[in-house]
């Protein structure tokens, strides 16, 4: 994963078999097929280690508004699950603002016409560039893992919804990438934040994507 201190990740390629939940998550799922219910045991199991690690004793943490996780106080974090990976990320709310990872399998989307419903026509003709100089790289999945991190970051800070149409992403081959707002930014630290920027990977088959908001983000990107 692309985080690193003051955030603590936890992930796994598996379904471990001490994995449980709360009464009150088994409710969630209690109607869940087996799929499903293993995604959302498992992420939790990785959640709450980090939480551990962070010193934060064990709770639920149940989905809230348009089922983002409803952490403990002082706490921010990011859940994703994809076939085979689960993982956590976690923070204390006095070091992070917000964060948002996002996971995907590390191949091509498999139908072309989702690309037209998530990126613009920069985009799509970025993604061919990209495409034609490092052919080995699934250009769009990150494109589409990238926008479902800023939307995991933007959601708490705003409560509202952000449409694939409302971010423009650059990709940068280095493993980084910004996301522009298209529509009026969160306020944040009193000043509205426009740009995201995260960190991107792919490998052992899995299409990963980050952004971590540290408090004095404000300051750090005057000062850059």
């Amino acid at each position: 994963m692309l985080a690193a201190a003051p955030v603590t990740v936890v992930e796994t390629r598996d379904d471990p078999a001490d994995a449980v939940l709360f009464p009150e998550e088994e409710a969630v799922v209690a109607n869940a097929v087996a799929k499903r219910r293993h995604e959302f045991t498992t992420v939790r199991h990785c959640a709450r280690a980090a939480l551990r690690r962070i010193g934060v004793p064990p709770a639920p943490i149940l989905p809230g508004q348009r089922g983002a996780p409803r952490w403990p106080s002082g706490v921010v974090g990011s859940m994703t699950h994809c076939a085979g990976y689960r993982a956590a990320v976690v923070a204390r709310a006095g070091e992070v603002i917000s964060l948002g990872v996002d996971a995907e399998p590390g191949e091509p989307l498999r139908d072309p016409d989702v690309l037209k419903l998530i990126a613009d026509e920069t985009e799509r003709a970025a993604l061919a560039a990209l495409g034609a100089r490092y052919p080995g790289t699934p250009w769009d999945r990150l494109l589409f893992s990238a926008k479902e991190s800023v939307y995991k970051t933007w959601f708490p800070l705003t409560g509202r919804w952000l449409g694939f149409e409302d971010a423009r992403l650059e990709l940068d081959p280095a493993g980084t990438f910004t996301a522009r707002l298209l529509v009026a930014g969160p306020v944040v630290e009193g000043a509205e934040l426009t740009v995201f920027s995260g960190r991107w990977t792919v490998r052992d088959g899995i299409a990963a994507t980050a952004i971590v908001l540290p408090v004095g983000v404000r300051q750090a990107s005057a000062a850059r």
